[in-house]
This record gives C-alpha cells, structure tokens and sequence, in this order.
C-alpha cells in the first residue's frame, strides 16, 4: 500500500500537533481533524491513505467515527490506526473490533507511529 496523505484527528491541540510534526516530518503530507465528524467529512473529501484518530472526542468519538468510515463504500479502505490515551487490553480490542487496523498509546513515540506506517505499506 502506497501511502502519501494521512490525516491525523485530535480534538487535544497539543496532541493533534505532536503527532502531525512526526508524520510531517517523516515526508508524509498531513490534513487534521479536530472531532470524530470533522474526520468522516475530511476523508471523504480528502480520500487519505491513513488516518490517526484519537479515540475519546467530544461528539463523534474515535470508535463511532471508525464504523462509519468502515461501513461507506467510499471511505472503507482507508485504514484506521487509533492513538489513545486508553491502555486496557478492552480497548484494544474494541478498537479492532471497530475496524481499527492498529492501536498506539499515549503518549506516542515517533517510532510507534512510523512502525505502523511501515506495516501497512508492507501490505
């Protein structure tokens, strides 16, 4: 998989900023989203090749936003690596079960984040 855009949503500016300067600066063209909607309508428009969605958002959160890109012909393969705050086995396997193609907790590493890339473009 050839991976060039990716979105990255956080409604945590600081987050959202972090983890966008990573994937930037890896060589990689990034678009943000600040809520679970703002992202569904972003990826739709936008066609990313990946996204990193924060899970716990006001509104739409991480999970719901997941399941609506997973169930929309347009936006159903675009894959979804959730970075949260969130550290239970549970989540994780939420996660999964919403279509999430990987799960990173927070605080991210540089290295985490760019493993994932890696084994998607592996595919």
């Amino acid at each position: 998989m050839d991976i060039k855009k990716v979105l990255v949503v956080d409604d945590s500016e600081a987050d959202l900023g972090y983890i966008q300067t990573i994937v930037k600066d890896a060589g990689y063209e990034t678009i943000t989203a600040v809520s679970g909607s703002e992202a569904i309508r972003i990826a739709k428009s936008q066609k990313p090749d990946l996204i990193f969605m924060d899970i716990i958002m006001d509104g739409t959160d991480g999970y719901e936003a997941c399941r609506t890109l997973h169930r929309d012909p347009e936006t159903k393969d675009i894959p979804v690596i959730f970075v949260s705050s969130k550290n239970q086995k549970a989540d994780r396997i939420w996660a999964e079960l919403q279509g999430g193609k990987g799960y990173v907790t927070k605080p991210a590493e540089p290295d985490q984040l760019m493993d994932q890339i890696e084994s998607l473009k592996s595919k």
